[in-house]
């Protein structure tokens, strides 16, 4: 899960910097740093977060999120450096736009139709959709498995082929 609100960094209150950095940067920083002793101990593993496209190349308008996600961005390729020696492989996916309650609600929000918003929303992705859970579900299977095995560190984006922006 993750969250963001929409805007510029003024119009941005306290309560949604401390959810946001919450929820996107607080908690998967306190799961990795409770989850790597444990993975030591038992001779390595996978993590794999959820940063965003947005993260690695911010858009217009959505400072306090792109901001979150550059954070998980960073924190991941840190944490694939320290600990690679132990085995413990850390990558993240950057999803681009995802069809989940998350994005229908925000269109919702703004007076759009959910369903004609993400339809529109596909026409710019060239590969004429945006992602479904499952789309990213995979690729998070892929980088926790032995076929990523010599992938640490990296920030492996599944965007349809659209740019952030």
């Amino acid at each position: 899960m993750s969250i963001g609100p929409r805007g510029a960094v003024t119009s941005t209150t306290d309560a949604d910097w401390d959810l946001s950095n919450g929820v996107n940067v607080q908690a998967p920083f306190r799961i990795c740093r409770a989850a790597i002793p444990i993975m030591a101990e038992r001779g390595g593993g996978a993590i794999v977060n959820v940063s965003s496209c947005w993260g690695v190349r911010p858009g217009p308008n959505h400072a306090i999120y792109c901001m979150t996600k550059a954070a998980v961005a960073s924190l991941t390729q840190c944490m694939g450096m320290d600990h690679a020696h132990q085995n413990i492989r850390v990558n993240a996916v950057c999803p681009n736009e995802v069809n989940t309650p998350m994005l229908r609600t925000g269109f919702a929000k703004r007076g759009f139709d959910p369903d004609t918003a993400v339809a529109e929303l596909g026409k710019t992705v060239p590969l004429g959709r945006i992602a479904e859970p499952e789309d990213i579900a995979e690729v998070v299977v892929f980088l926790a498995s032995d076929a990523a095995r010599y992938m640490c560190g990296a920030l492996l984006e599944v965007n349809g082929g659209k740019p952030v922006g």
